[in-house]
């Protein structure tokens, strides 16, 4: 079979063997873009409508953008024959209310299938209106020889950046900004910290705005905060140097790269809250905090292993064997062939 990627970033293809070509169909829908959306949306059908008659016929119109979606009912029945949606995270909040969600949900009526990458991601299209019947779970194809535990390389970055070896160290691989809640993190380090046991370290490894809040929220730590840049780092690397791996959700998560690579480098993961992780976090390869980005519960899950270096070990063992199953690119790449043959 033959796919074709018509993107404003064909860059996205390259080491695939996915056809890409460029197309321009201006920006996502959002809050800021639909209201010049709205006004411009015959010229946005049209060039839509001449970028796929250069590429028909073909079997099946697999569509991300919510833009897209919206606007394929109105195509030729030719182009529109067979359509299914991929869904990379949870329906947007403009499309979960009023005129926006019946507009939504009437494009859903022509999709034949919706390829959801994760539960949470699965729910909140059924919550949209999209009929369950027609939604699998299709999460990301990873390759586990590229994300896995790398011990020595993990144990040459706790030397460098001082790191005891008896200490008890949690990586948290995020972005600096105010939507993902990095503070129960600190916080949950902090308090760990002031119980008696090896000592505890905290390594958080990301960029964004607001990384020197964060630093000064660290502060009681001292030297045993570490803040690494994310862009050029190794983040199996890194997070093998790390007993266990936190994780901080913003309000809206798909499938966490964060939560798969920590879980594929061996390591448990503590998850600040359900949002992302459910469906990931299994018991025995890590936990979730209850009540949400309550740093008392999460200081007492981290507790949990500082104290239990074998139950660390053995549940950082039961995570990679669940994620690499879970992400085996040709178990998923068979399953989302199967499910579009079938559209």
């Amino acid at each position: 079979h033959e796919a074709v990627l018509l993107t404003s970033h064909p860059d996205t293809a390259e080491g695939t063997r996915v056809a890409a070509r460029h197309v321009n169909l201006g920006p996502k829908l959002g809050a800021r873009t639909w209201p010049r959306l709205a006004a411009t949306w015959p010229l946005v059908l049209r060039r839509l409508r001449r970028e796929l008659e250069r590429e028909a016929p073909f079997d099946v119109l697999l569509l991300h953008f919510k833009k897209e979606q919206l606007l394929a009912p109105r195509l030729p029945g030719e182009l529109r024959a067979r359509i299914a949606w991929a869904e990379w995270g949870p329906v947007p909040a403009l499309l979960r209310h009023g005129m926006p969600n019946r507009l939504y949900r009437r494009a859903a009526d022509d999709v034949a299938a919706v390829l959801a990458i994760s539960d949470g991601t699965r729910r909140s299209l059924i919550d949209a209106g999209v009929p369950a019947q027609r939604i699998a779970i299709v999460p990301n194809a990873i390759d586990p020889s590229r994300f896995r535990p790398l011990p020595e390389a993990g144990a040459a970055h706790r030397r460098a950046l001082g790191v005891p070896d008896d200490a008890f160290t949690i990586g948290c691989l995020t972005r600096f900004n105010s939507k993902k809640r990095n503070e129960v993190a600190i916080d949950a380090a902090v308090r760990l910290a002031r119980d008696p046991g090896p000592p505890v370290h905290l390594l958080m490894i990301g960029e964004g705005e607001t990384e020197a809040e964060l630093r000064t929220r660290a502060a009681p730590l001292g030297d045993a905060a570490h803040f690494v840049p994310s862009s050029g780092a190794e983040p199996a690397e890194l997070l093998s140097g790390c007993d266990v791996v936190v994780f901080c959700p913003s309000p809206t998560e798909g499938e966490p790269l964060a939560i798969s690579i920590g879980m594929l480098a061996e390591r448990p993961v503590v998850a600040t809250a359900a949002e992302g992780a459910t469906g990931l976090v299994e018991p025995g390869t890590g936990a979730i905090a209850v009540p949400d980005h309550d740093e008392a519960a999460v200081a007492a899950l981290l507790a949990g292993y500082r104290g239990d270096p074998a139950r660390t070990t053995s549940e950082g063992r039961a995570a990679r064997r669940l994620a690499a199953a879970r992400h085996d690119p040709a178990v998923v790449g068979e399953r989302a062939e199967g499910l579009l043959r079938r559209v």
